[in-house]
């Protein structure tokens, strides 16, 4: 299997990356993003490109792909609608209306996050835009699009953040999140876990198109470092 990953810096991505490097039914990764991963393997190639809104001129580059993990995102803190819609419906549908056409039979997968609004019309911005982009992902001709929405994700593995208040939230709550996965099991999952749900989903596909945190974890086999 080849693959593709987007946003593989973020912490999402980071911890997608390892487990699709990790996997011995996976041959190739590719990541796509505007900063090397700093990650040198055998099977992975990092693509780093500046403009992430058009794909015409390395369409050659695109091509013979089972699967891409979609793990690019921003905080919406400090954006306007304008500007939050760009970096995630125009990034995302700019990449997947490429791989559609150029992979008809890819497995596409979509990090969204919990509380998307698929009606497109709640109160909050970010929740719009995420669930309008969800929408217009599963309406192209892959062979099948899934959407993960985690709520609170744990770094399984040393992985980090780019946005700072964020790896300031980690830092004060590490300890306890192992406690409080076991109080609120619906609401925390694991970096490893979102990987490898992702792997399974490429290889076998999942009992409904969008997943919330306990039908990801259902989708793993047993993470090796999650506690």
């Amino acid at each position: 299997m080849r693959v593709l990953v987007f946003g593989a810096t973020g912490m999402v991505g980071q911890g997608v990356l390892r487990e699709c490097l990790l996997d011995p039914s996976i041959d190739a990764v590719q990541t796509i993003g505007r900063s090397e991963t700093g990650v040198v393997h055998a099977k992975l190639r990092n693509l780093v490109r500046a403009d992430l809104t058009n794909y015409s001129d390395i369409e050659a580059d695109l091509c013979g792909f089972d699967a891409c993990f979609y793990c690019l995102g921003v905080a919406s803190a400090g954006l306007d609608e304008a500007q939050y819609e760009r970096m995630t419906f125009g990034l995302a549908l700019a990449a997947a209306e490429s791989l559609a056409r150029l992979n008809p039979t890819m497995n596409f997968v979509f990090v969204s996050g919990a509380g998307a609004d698929s009606s497109e019309k709640g109160s909050l911005m970010w929740a719009r835009i995420k669930g309008k982009t969800e929408n217009a992902l599963l309406r192209l001709p892959f062979k099948a699009a899934y959407v993960f929405r985690p709520a609170l994700v744990q770094p399984a593995n040393g992985e980090r953040s780019k946005t700072a208040w964020y790896r300031v939230f980690y830092g004060v709550t590490g300890p306890i999140l192992p406690l409080f996965r076991r109080m609120f099991p619906r609401y925390l999952i694991s970096t490893e876990e979102i990987g490898l749900a992702m792997i399974q989903v490429a290889k076998s596909g999942a009992p409904k198109k969008i997943l919330e945190s306990l039908d990801i974890r259902a989708l793993c086999p047993t993470p090796h470092s999650t506690t």
